[in-house]
């Protein structure tokens, strides 16, 4: 075994070894890896635009109501009213209650509401039994009380004028009427002629009526088809 360590020195000998041993070359440190580049950011994504506002569209005027066309206006029309107080008592000159009533309606409903009473003439009339100047004071006496009574009634009595008659105006009805009945029934006979008349002139106002729609054309009827001969 110490043959081999011999043989060793030898030939260390031979070919001029030293002792000095070979010191080893120090390795050289491998240069550092660069750092890596930091990774570059993503680029930020542009901001979304604004949604586009819709156009405003322009407010739709309402469409202008037709104006109302003015009521027409009332139109004057001239008035002629009448009535007649029959039955005075036969030789009297007061109004009996039946002829107040019916004057009092009468004025009520067709004279106040005009709106001017132009003229009232007031006329009294008689029978023709008695005489006749007798008979003219007498149908005077009556127009006196009745115009005296409508001027109570509200009539302005600038606007009555008054008159008898006497028996010239006697109602047709009394024609039959004959001279050679009892006296009695004479003048039962005669009581339409125991009368006043009272006439009325004046203005009421009218609301004209609207224009009646145009008629519409009728529509015909349609043609049948003639029908065809049989073969």
């Amino acid at each position: 075994m110490k043959t081999i360590p011999l043989i060793l020195a030898v030939a260390c000998l031979a070919v001029g070894c030293t002792s000095t041993p070979v010191q080893e070359q120090p390795k050289v440190a491998a240069a550092p890896a660069p750092a890596p580049k930091p990774a570059a950011k993503p680029e930020a994504a542009p901001a979304p635009k604004p949604a586009a506002k819709p156009e405003a569209k322009p407010e739709a005027k309402p469409e202008a109501k037709p104006e109302a066309k003015p009521a027409p206006k009332p139109e004057p029309q001239n008035v002629e009213l009448k009535i007649e107080l029959q039955g005075i008592a036969f030789g009297k000159t007061e109004l009996t209650d039946d002829n107040k009533k019916e004057l009092d309606e009468f004025l009520a409903k067709e004279v106040k509401p005009l709106n001017t009473v132009g003229a009232v003439i007031v006329t009294g009339h008689s029978d023709r039994i008695g005489s006749k100047s007798g008979n003219k004071k007498l149908s005077e006496a009556r127009a006196v009380v009745a115009r005296d009574y409508v001027v109570g009634k509200g009539i302005d009595q600038k606007v009555i004028f008054w008159e008898g008659k006497a028996d010239a105006t006697p109602i047709p009805v009394t024609k039959f009427c004959e001279n050679k009945m009892p006296r009695k029934q004479l003048v039962e006979c005669l009581a339409p002629n125991r009368r006043v008349t009272v006439e009325v002139v004046g203005v009421r106002l009218v609301q004209p009526k609207p224009a009646a729609p145009a008629a519409k054309p009728e529509a015909k009827p349609e043609a049948k088809p003639a029908a065809k001969p049989a073969a």
